[in-house]
């Protein structure tokens, strides 16, 4: 069968076959025909056309064309994606694809039919109740117990890819290229080429919705980013290339919040890519691999970025085309583990779910000693022995709202021979997850403070809060529209062309 002949067997491309169905029961119902009549003008067996009205069946092209006929209409006027004719076919729709959705398959309930003999008052009812169950269903997907499988999940994942994602490096050097990137830092002038490549426009703002770092406006090809005055022009470029990703990866809205998380870690994999792009990346960590002389801080200004982003990068990089493994922290000030990967088999504290953000990071760990040490201008080296092996480490710390942090980088030690502090003489023995090690207090204090000490803890409140739900996981869908319409063009807010004035900012 040829091309087109396929491709009309089959029907328009993203036909929404429950739709076609109840617009053909419409216009046959208002004719007053049968589905026997209907087959019968339409030389079609009334049982096709059974499957066809109730989506279990999507029609070719040449059918819709037979039955418009028979019925007085276009096709159309079948085809047409506007709401259904009445709020019956409406309602009628919206429970049979409920129905069919995963999560209510899942329960294993049974099929309620939507036809003419169901009651208005009880196809009502069973919408609203197949509404909030998909609410409900969606804000238990919000919470932080969520949250933390699906983070563990995607990060066993990207463990087991050693944390490369070649096919958005492909997408990436491909767009820095034509931007006219070569080598270096990647430039705010060649991202707004980027973005201007795919039909937008990126418009600084004082006002951005609380929620957002960015706001996308698909129609008037505009992409909202905070005011340019902001010092490190490095996040600008990083908030603009991940606003690129969801159109350049084909991002839709996520279904869960495990997609979203998805789609999060592919948008900051992207930036990566383009702010580090894998070429100059490559060759740039290769001579410094063979000078044995590899370091975060050389990286972090050879392309302009900060030493978390190079670091990161390096996790993408090493495994994939050095054949380094390595592992990443970020550790708060607290002790706590906020972000974590590893594929060289480094011991990452975990609850019992397996997770890891939020746990304490031992004590005799890199990231945590070098809060002792004064001089943090520069990286700080630690040969660790652990219950897994020796490892070394390079940290360096950081401050943020939240307080201080520090980022690793370390490989076991074997590896350690490629990287420029190689040669420190700190050492330090972790027996952790053994309580002993630094988690169980001494003896002595414990006799004396046990039942006398009442601490009040400094609890994080993204551990226990619930994103807000909405279109996208903790964003105000309000606040945004709001923002939108204020800045749209005036033909555009007004709803009519040529409506006269200024354009938006």
């Amino acid at each position: 069968m040829s091309e087109t002949s396929t491709a009309e067997a089959a029907g328009p491309r993203g036909l929404d076959a429950l739709s076609v169905g109840r617009r053909i029961r419409h216009h046959r119902r208002e004719r007053g025909l049968t589905l026997a009549q209907l087959g019968e003008a339409v030389g079609t067996a009334q049982s096709l056309l059974s499957q066809v009205e109730n989506g279990k069946r999507e029609p070719r092209l040449s059918l819709i064309a037979a039955v418009a006929g028979a019925l007085g209409v276009t096709p159309a006027d079948l085809l047409d994606p506007a709401p259904p004719p009445t709020r019956r076919a409406a309602l009628e729709i919206e429970l049979e694809q409920a129905q069919r959705s995963p999560l209510v398959r899942s329960l294993g309930l049974p099929q309620v039919s939507a036809g003419r003999k169901l009651p208005p008052d009880a196809l009502e009812a069973l919408v609203a109740l197949h509404r909030e169950l998909a609410r409900r269903h969606d804000a238990a997907n919000a919470t932080p117990e969520e949250a933390r499988r699906a983070n563990t999940r995607i990060r066993l994942l990207m463990r087991a890819v050693d944390n490369h994602l070649p096919e958005v490096e492909e997408v990436a050097e491909d767009l820095v290229r034509s931007a006219g990137y070569t080598v270096g830092a990647l430039t705010h002038r060649q991202v707004a080429r980027m973005a201007q490549d795919l039909g937008f426009s990126l418009i600084h703002v004082e006002d951005l919705p609380h929620s957002t770092r960015t706001v996308t406006d698909l129609v008037n090809g505009r992409i909202y980013l905070p005011p340019a005055s902001i010092p490190g022009g490095h996040g600008l470029r990083s908030l603009a290339l991940q606003a690129i990703a969801h159109r350049v990866l084909g991002h839709e809205r996520p279904a869960s919040y495990a997609q979203f998380l998805r789609q999060r870690l592919e948008i900051n994999y992207f930036a990566a890519c383009c702010l580090l792009p894998r070429s100059a990346a490559v060759q740039f960590l290769s001579a410094a691999k063979a000078d044995k002389d590899l370091a975060v801080e050389d990286f972090r200004d050879a392309f302009g970025v900060t030493h978390e982003a190079a670091a990161h990068r390096l996790t993408n990089l090493l495994t994939s085309h050095l054949g380094i493994p390595v592992h990443f922290l970020r550790v708060g000030d607290d002790g706590a583990l906020y972000r974590g990967y590893e594929n060289d088999g480094v011991p990452f504290p975990q609850d019992s779910s397996g997770a890891i953000e939020g746990q304490p990071v031992c004590r005799r760990w890199t990231a945590r000693t070098v809060f002792e040490v004064r001089n943090r201008t520069t990286e700080n080296y630690q040969y660790t022995d652990t219950p897994a092996g020796t490892f070394w480490c390079s940290s360096q710390t950081g401050s943020a709202d939240g307080g201080g942090f520090s980022i690793t980088v370390g490989v076991p030690y074997a590896h350690a021979k490629w990287f420029r502090g190689r040669d420190t003489r700190v050492r330090r023995r972790s027996r952790c997850p053994d309580a002993s090690c630094c988690r169980r207090p001494p003896a002595e204090l414990e006799r004396r403070w046990a039942d006398a000490a009442w601490p009040s803890a400094r609890l994080h409140a993204q551990t226990l809060a619930p994103l807000p739900s909405g279109r996208f996981p903790g964003v105000d869908d309000s606040e945004v529209y709001r923002f939108l319409a204020e800045h749209a063009p005036r033909e555009d807010a007004d709803g009519a062309a040529g409506a006269g004035g200024p354009a938006g900012p």
